[in-house]
């Protein structure tokens, strides 16, 4: 389990991201990276380290990884099992400010595509490492509820530990 910390849940120290809410629409992650933020912003925006890291739980994939990192690209993944079940999000890059923020915005399919999640990330020199901070804003509170009410910090963390523990994406 993450550090999970909003008005109904209270944090457990069992990973090193942090989910909060904020107001009715808002949730914020954090996640500090031993790597700089060149590395880490390199990870989120380069499709061949997305198809490595960005897979949640054990046993998905994601065979298909079109990511457009620049001001009006696209953004579609799709993520599979390997048995009946899948998924996949589509979206576009807002502003990109090379190895510091990226703002886009993105979509699930499940099938039908969930309202619109506007997504703030950045990458903040932290020591030797990255303070990653992304903040999803919601159209409202029902919304950001079902998708807090879906365990994506699970995946969330799970992908973040791949992530770490992938060789050679820091260099």
């Amino acid at each position: 389990m993450s550090n999970i910390t909003t008005s109904d849940m209270t944090p457990t120290k069992t990973s090193k991201m942090t989910l909060k809410t904020e107001g009715d629409t808002h949730i914020v992650v954090t996640r500090r990276f031993a790597a700089p933020p060149e590395a880490v912003y390199r990870a989120h925006t380069d499709p061949k380290l997305l198809q490595k890291w960005l897979l949640g739980p054990e046993g998905w994939t994601m065979p298909v990884c079109i990511n457009e990192a620049k001001p009006g690209g696209k953004i579609r993944y799709e993520w599979t099992n390997g048995k009946k079940g899948g998924f996949h999000v589509t979206g576009e890059y807002l502003e990109l400010e090379p190895f510091t923020r990226i703002v886009h915005v993105e979509r699930m399919h499940l099938p039908d595509p969930t309202p619109d999640n506007h997504i703030e990330t950045r990458f903040d020199p932290d020591g030797s490492g990255t303070l990653m901070t992304m903040r999803m804003t919601l159209p409202d509170a029902q919304t950001r509820a079902a998708m807090l009410a879906s365990g994506m910090e699970h995946g969330m963390e799970s992908s973040y530990v791949r992530l770490e523990n992938m060789s050679g994406w820091k260099g």
